[in-house]
């Protein structure tokens, strides 16, 4: 998800920076020593997820499920632990965030990698449709098959790159025996022993496209000290297709680009797939999302179109903001 959420590094650590999955990839480690060896099996780990979850990739194992007409199919251990974050995500959202949304998601022109997308006006036709949703879907934990109507493209977008920060924290984590924060595109993930003062990660609203100006406006600095830390906008991941303006957050209920009252929602809970599915369900869920968050007993930022921010019990209060 577009974010941002930037991790402030600790004197005390190690960080590098590049990308994958169409996104930048951010580590950093409370063991300098560590950084190289735990780069390397990070970037084995984000390989493994791209080739078994991308939804731009012609030999991607998601991809396949696009040929099983219905049938029950056996998938790898990582994709149905992908799927499984994903249904899991759709029923606590209450269909709010759905993995059934990828031919909604062709349909408006993001089907490639972003920056291809930003590149080419191809004619849109606007089409009010509901997806499928993600009832349709049968994951069998027992037997590792999954079973996609036929007609019906998933899209990991809502949650795979959170699941992998967190998997790929605990993994890193467990292995190097130290700290670890894995930011991917923003979706924040830490393990292990956090640096004194717990990981600080400056959250900003984004009010322009991706890798143009920096974030401007008011931000709040929160510290982390386990779990995720994710936020979801629809100003920045944005392009024109037709002479439409369209954005990467799919209403399940219309096959269409949100309308929301918010442009950026920032949640903190126990996983970051946790946060990214609260965050964008946020946005989706639309006036009264605070709400929601705060029966949830999620703390979360929420900045409106106009820029003011409304926020939910347990995040930084306001004094913690501050101007650019």
């Amino acid at each position: 998800m577009t974010t941002a959420s930037t991790p402030l590094r600790p004197r005390t650590t190690a960080a590098r920076e590049w990308r994958a999955l169409g996104t930048t990839v951010r580590l950093v480690v409370t063991d300098p020593a560590l950084l190289e060896s735990c780069d390397l099996l990070l970037a084995r780990h984000l390989a493994e997820v791209d080739a078994s979850c991308s939804r731009f990739r012609a030999d991607s194992e998601l991809a396949a499920l696009d040929t099983t007409a219905g049938r029950p199919v056996r998938v790898s251990p990582l994709l149905a632990e992908a799927l499984a974050v994903a249904l899991r995500a759709a029923e606590t959202t209450g269909g709010a965030v759905d993995p059934t949304v990828g031919s909604a998601m062709d349909a408006l022109g993001y089907d490639r990698d972003f920056t291809l997308v930003r590149e080419d006006d191809r004619p849109v036709r606007l089409t009010l449709r509901r997806t499928p949703g993600w009832r349709t879907v049968r994951l069998d934990p027992e037997t590792g098959t999954v079973t996609v109507p036929e007609g019906v493209r998933l899209d990991l977008g809502a949650t795979a790159k959170a699941w992998a920060a967190d998997r790929a924290a605990a993994l890193l984590a467990a292995t190097a025996g130290c700290g670890v924060l894995v930011s991917l595109g923003g979706d924040t993930a830490v393990a292990g022993e956090p640096p004194a003062g717990g990981w600080q990660i400056r959250v900003q609203d984004v009010t322009g496209p991706v890798g143009d100006l920096p974030p401007q406006g008011p931000y709040a600095t929160v510290g982390l000290r386990g779990g995720g830390l994710a936020t979801s906008g629809t100003t920045a991941r944005r392009w024109r297709g037709g002479g439409h303006e369209l954005h990467h957050i799919v209403d399940p209920r219309t096959g269409l680009p949100v309308r929301s009252p918010w442009r950026t929602v920032s949640v903190a809970a126990a996983t970051c797939a946790d946060a990214n599915a609260a965050s964008t369900a946020a946005l989706v869920k639309g006036a009264g999302a605070e709400t929601w968050l705060t029966r949830l007993g999620l703390p979360a930022r929420l900045v409106t179109r106009n820029g003011t921010v409304v926020t939910t019990p347990g995040w930084p209060t306001a004094g913690r903001e501050a101007a650019t």
